[in-house]
């Protein structure tokens, strides 16, 4: 069993990278622009940046194509960068402030449309959507704890 979370780890690897880079190389203008939505609210918040979508969809894509899978890296990342922005637009509308916890939206929001945008290109079973589905959440936190302590992060979740 430990060989199949391992390698469903590595199948995912493009999402999990293409989320967790915006916070290293993310920071610049907003994707949103600094607009309002209809309900006088951020569209989206200071916090998701162009640069970060980009540099998070080129490094899955990168690490996909290393893995010899550029269509399935390009969009496992384009998914986990497109559900980050979604949380972000619900939080915003649930008056979260920016870089506060939504407990399992932060942590599956970025999987579940990787997941999903992913099938036609890689070869997906129900297991190792379970699997990454359950892992996700404790390699979330864990992840984010660590950017917290280096600084990367203005909190641990």
């Amino acid at each position: 069993m430990i060989d199949k979370i391992i390698a469903t780890i590595i199948l995912f690897l493009p999402a999990y990278i293409a989320n967790s880079t915006p916070v290293v190389l993310g920071g610049g203008a907003p994707v949103d622009g600094g607009r309002l939505w209809s309900d006088g609210k951020p569209i989206l918040g200071t916090n998701k940046t162009i640069r970060g979508c980009i540099t998070g969809v080129l490094a899955g894509s990168i690490v996909g194509l290393i893995q010899g899978n550029l269509m399935g890296g390009f969009v496992q990342a384009t998914g986990a960068i497109l559900g980050d922005l979604i949380s972000s637009f619900m939080k915003r509308r649930k008056d979260y402030a920016p870089g506060s916890s939504m407990p399992l939206v932060d942590q599956l929001d970025f999987i579940t449309l990787a997941v999903i945008l992913s099938y036609p290109f890689q070869t997906t079973n129900l297991l190792s959507v379970v699997i990454i589905i359950v892992i996700t959440i404790p390699i979330h936190y864990g992840t984010n704890y660590v950017a917290w302590l280096l600084k990367l992060k203005k909190n641990p979740w």
